[in-house]
């Protein structure tokens, strides 16, 4: 299975998934995201009486961060940082009136 086959289904934004699940879906060990929150990279992870709950937003930048630090051999920090970029980049895009180019 490859990486981008697995978690499939949509989200629900208010919907939080548990570490596993997100660990799954970015094809890694949990211990990389406990890692990653650890180091501060994960800002909006929650925990939940000593459980870690994910939103979708954290979905997409683990996602991300996972792809970058596989593809490109980027080291967690400089993940993080694209990752912001790309947030960023986002966000703008959905607050473009529709009808621009």
């Amino acid at each position: 299975m490859r990486d981008d086959e697995v978690l499939i289904g949509s989200l629900v934004e208010d919907s939080w998934l548990p570490l596993e699940s997100v660990a799954a879906a970015c094809a890694v060990e949990p211990e990389w995201l406990i890692l990653h929150i650890e180091e501060g990279l994960f800002p909006s992870a929650e925990s939940v009486a000593g459980t870690w709950r994910f939103s979708h937003a954290c979905l997409t930048r683990a996602r991300r961060m996972r792809a970058l630090e596989r593809d490109f051999d980027a080291v967690p920090e400089l993940a993080a940082l694209v990752a912001d970029l790309l947030e960023q980049i986002d966000e703008l895009r959905a607050r473009r009136p529709t009808g621009m180019g």
